[in-house]
C-alpha cells in the first residue's frame, strides 16, 4: 500500500480541518478510542488471514482482553468470524496455524483469568484445550509434522515476561529469585508435555528444524529481563537433552530461522538497546556451529527487523530504510536482494512485523499511518488490501506531514515534520521537538499511540520526530553513530534539522519545546543542559545520571556496548553524557513523569533530575504513576499524561490561542 505525498496532505488537512475544534481532553479521547490489533496470522495455504483485537470496556478504554477474527481470503465480499473459547471477554491471542491449515492454536484465559492455556481448534469447529500449565505461556509454534506445539514456558512466573512490565517491590533480603523461560513441546493429540531446554537458561526466540527434531533458539543464563543483550544461538533435540551452542555473537541477535534444507540458520544482529526492537545486519551460520557467521546484508543502508525462508530457499525480510518501511527478497547465494514493496508507513503483526503463507506470496500485517489508523491488511503482496474496517470513522487530528533529510558530519539525516492544522504561511508557529526511545528504534508514520505528541499539531505547533545517529533505518554503521558519544553527536544531529526548519519554515525559534520517553527522556534531560533554546520540555522516564542509572536499573547489559565498558571500569565515559552533571545550566520548565515501577529507567533518576531543578530555582513538576512500569498503560494514566503534557506546552511556549 502507497499513498502518494499529495494524497497524504490532501486528507490530513481536510480532516484535521474539521477535528480542529476539539478540547484537548476531547482530543485525547478520540486517539484513545483507537481499536488496536495484537497480531495477524495468514494460514500457510494463504487461503485464511486471523487476527487478535483488543476489547474495550462501557467507557470506550482499553482492557487487557481480546478477541480473535478468521476471513476467508478465497471469499469475495466475506466478514470476519469471530472465534473464541467463550462466550464472555477474556484474553486471547498468539494465533499460530498448523502446517495443513486446518487448525487454528492460541493462547486463553477463560477458564482462570489472567493464567493463559493452550488451546487448539479447527476453523469450523470449537476450541480444544491442551495444556493445565501455571505459568506464563508465549509464542506457540506448530512442528511441521503438526503432531506437537511449542511453546515459551515460564513455570510459576510471578508476572508477564519483560523488562517493560512493572518491576516487583523489594523487601527483606534482596536475592533475586529467577524465573527461566523454556521451550515447552506440547503433543497435540494427549495434552502430554515436556520441557526441552535447560532449567538454568533464559529463552527468548525459537524456531522448528524443518525435520522437527531440533530447535534453534537464542538463549542466555540468569535473569531474562537484563540477559537478553548477551544472549547466545543454541540447537537443542526436540525431545531433550544438552544443547550445543552454535553462535555466540559479538552483539545483539534475534529472529533465529532454519534455511528451508535445515543447513543453514538465519538470523539478525546488530547493535540492539531494547528486546524486540530489531535491527541490524542478516547472517548465516552453519547449524552444525561454527567460530564465523557470514554477514549477507553488508553496508546495506537500512536496517531488517523480521526474516523468514521461502521453499526456494531464498529469504524474504522487512526492513526499517529511510523512516518508512519495506519488504525486501534475498538470494543468499549471490546477496541479491529486490524490493518487493515500500510504504511510509508502519506495518506489525504483533510477535512478527509480517505474517505470510508458505510460499510467501500472500501476506498480512497491521498498517498505519498518519494518514490512516491501524487496519488490518492482507492478500498477495502486490495486491493486499485492508480487511479490517473498526477504525474507518477515525479521522486525523493533525496537519500534513512532510519528510526531511539533513547533513550531519558525515550522516544524511532523516526525519518528519508535522505542520500545524488550518496552517498559515503568514504566521509564525512554536515547534516541539519529539524525540524517540531507544536509541536502537526509529520513528516511522504511525498512527499515534503511547505519548506521542502528534495531537500538538492541532494546537498549532510544528512537530518534528528526528531519527538521528543512533536510529535504525540507514545501516549498522548509523545505528553504532553514538557508540561511546551518547548524546554528543545524535544531539548535534537534532539541532541541525531544528537549524534547517526554522530557516525554511516560520517557526518561532524563541517557542521551541522538547520531550521524550526512555532514551528520549534522557535526551530530553540531557539537550536542556547544553543549550538554552528549548523554552519548555517533557522528559518521560528519563535518565539523569549514567553513573547512579548504572546501579539502580535492573537491564545494565545494554550499556556496556554503548559506553564500552562497565561503569566500574569507566566511571568516566559515563559521567561526561550525565545531565546531572551539567544541571546548573538549565533554565527551562520541565515537567518529569515517570512510573514508580519502572525497571528500565527507575523512578529516582525522575526524582534525581526534577530534586535538582527545584533546588535551583527551575520550574519544575514531577508526576510518578503508581504501579506503571516502563510503559504507562492503565488508561487513566495514559490520559492524564497527554493530558498534562499538551498543557505543559501550552502554558510555557503560549502558542495562538488554543480550543
Amino acid at each position: 500500500m502507497k499513498f502518494p505525498c499529495l494524497a497524504i496532505e490532501a486528507a490530513l488537512l481536510l480532516s484535521a480541518a474539521l477535528l480542529h475544534g476539539q478540547t484537548i481532553p476531547q482530543m485525547v479521547s478520540t486517539l484513545a478510542g483507537t481499536t488496536q490489533y495484537r497480531e495477524t496470522e495468514v494460514s500457510p495455504d494463504g487461503r485464511y488471514v486471523s487476527w487478535a483485537v483488543i476489547l474495550r470496556d462501557k467507557e470506550n478504554q482499553p482492557t487487557r482482553n481480546s478477541e480473535l477474527l478468521l476471513l476467508d481470503l478465497t471469499r469475495p465480499g466475506a466478514t470476519a468470524q469471530k472465534i473464541t473459547a467463550g462466550k464472555v471477554p477474556h484474553a486471547e491471542h498468539s494465533l499460530a496455524w498448523s502446517p495443513d491449515s486446518t487448525q487454528l492454536a492460541f493462547l486463553s484465559d477463560i477458564e482462570k483469568g489472567g493464567q493463559l492455556q493452550l488451546y487448539s481448534q479447527t476453523v469450523n469447529g470449537a476450541p480444544k484445550k491442551l495444556t493445565n500449565l501455571t505459568g506464563f505461556l508465549a509464542t506457540p509454534h506448530w512442528s511441521p509434522d503438526g503432531k506437537r506445539i511449542g511453546l515459551l514456558f515460564t513455570e510459576n512466573a510471578a508476572r508477564a515476561a519483560g523488562p517493560l512490565e512493572p518491576s516487583t517491590k523489594d523487601s527483606g533480603v534482596v536475592d533475586e529469585k529467577i524465573y527461566e523461560q523454556r521451550i515447552l513441546v506440547v503433543d497435540v493429540r494427549s495434552g502430554e508435555t515436556h520441557l526441552v531446554t535447560p532449567a538454568d537458561t533464559y529463552v527468548y526466540e525459537y524456531d522448528w528444524s524443518p525435520s522437527g527434531d531440533r530447535f534453534a533458539y537464542t538463549a542466555s543464563k540468569g535473569n531474562g529481563d537484563n540477559n537478553w543483550w548477551i544472549a547466545q544461538l543454541f540447537s537443542v533435540a526436540a525431545v531433550g537433552g544438552e544443547p550445543s551452542l552454535v553462535y555466540k555473537p559479538t552483539l545483539q541477535i534475534a529472529v533465529p530461522r532454519w534455511s528451508t534444507d535445515g543447513k543453514q540458520i538465519a538470523f539478525i544482529s546488530g547493535l540492539m538497546s531494547d528486546e524486540g526492537s530489531t535491527g541490524g545486519d542478516i547472517y548465516l551460520v552453519s547449524a552444525a556451529g561454527s567460530e564465523e557467521a557470514k554477514d549477507i546484508t553488508p553496508l546495506r543502508h537500512s536496517s531488517p527487523n523480521w526474516l523468514r525462508w521461502t521453499p526456494d530457499n531464498h529469504i524474504l525480510f522487512t526492513e526499517i530504510v529511510d523512516g518508512g518501511s519495506a519488504i525486501v527478497t534475498l538470494d543468499p547465494a549471490t546477496n541479491s536482494t529486490e524490493t518487493l514493496w515500500h510504504g511510509d508507513e508502519s506495518i506489525n503483526a504483533g510477535g512478527a512485523v509480517l505474517a505470510t503463507s508458505n510460499d510467501g506470496k500472500t501476506v498480512a500485517a497491521t498498517h498505519s499511518s498518519w494518514a490512516a489508523p491501524p487496519a488490518v491488511w492482507a492478500g498477495s503482496l502486490n495486491q493486499w488490501t485492508q480487511r479490517s474496517h473498526d477504525n474507518d470513522a477515525m479521522k486525523p487530528l493533525w496537519g500534513k506531514v512532510e519528510k526531511r533529510h539533513w547533513p550531519s558530519d558525515n550522516f544524511n539525516v532523516e526525519g518528519w515534520l508535522l505542520y500545524p492544522v488550518n496552517y498559515d504561511p503568514a504566521k509564525k508557529y512554536p515547534m516541539v521537538v519529539s524525540i524517540h526511545g531507544g536509541p536502537a528504534a526509529a520513528k516511522l508514520p504511525a498512527w499515534p499511540g503511547f505519548f506521542d505528541l502528534s495531537v500538538l499539531s492541532n494546537e498549532g505547533y510544528f512537530v518534528f520526530f528526528p531519527n538521528p545517529r543512533g536510529s535504525f533505518g540507514d545501516g549498522e554503521t548509523f545505528a553504532r553513530g553514538n557508540v561511546r558519544d551518547i548524546g554528543k553527536g545524535d544531539l548535534r544531529d537534532i539541532l541541525l534539522g531544528v537549524d534547517q526548519i526554522v530557516r525554511a519554515l516560520p517557526v518561532d525559534p524563541d517557542r521551541l519545546g522538547i520531550a521524550g520517553w526512555s532514551y528520549g527522556g534522557y535526551m530530553t534531560m540531557w539537550a536542556i543542559t547544553q543549550t538554552r533554546r528549548f523554552h519548555a520540555a517533557v522528559a518521560g522516564a528519563g535518565i539523569a545520571n549514567w553513573q547512579s542509572y548504572y546501579g539502580e536499573n535492573l537491564i545494565d547489559q545494554w550499556l556496556i556496548p554503548y559506553f564500552g565498558a562497565s561503569v566500574y571500569d569507566s566511571p568516566a565515559i559515563y559521567a561526561r553524557s550525565s545531565p546531572i552533571d551539567a544541571i546548573r545550566n538549565v533554565r527551562t520548565p520541565t515537567l518529569v513523569v515517570v512510573g514508580d515501577s519502572d525497571a528500565e529507567c527507575p523512578a529516582p533518576q525522575s526524582y534525581e533530575y526534577w530534586h535538582a531543578l527545584r533546588t535551583l530555582g527551575v520550574k519544575t513538576q514531577l508526576v510518578v504513576y503508581p504501579g506503571e512500569g516502563h510503559r504507562i498503560s492503565k488508561p487513566e494514566h495514559t490520559k492524564d499524561l497527554m493530558e498534562r503534557t499538551i498543557a505543559w506546552f501550552n502554558q510555557n511556549l503560549q502558542p495562538p490561542a488554543s480550543h
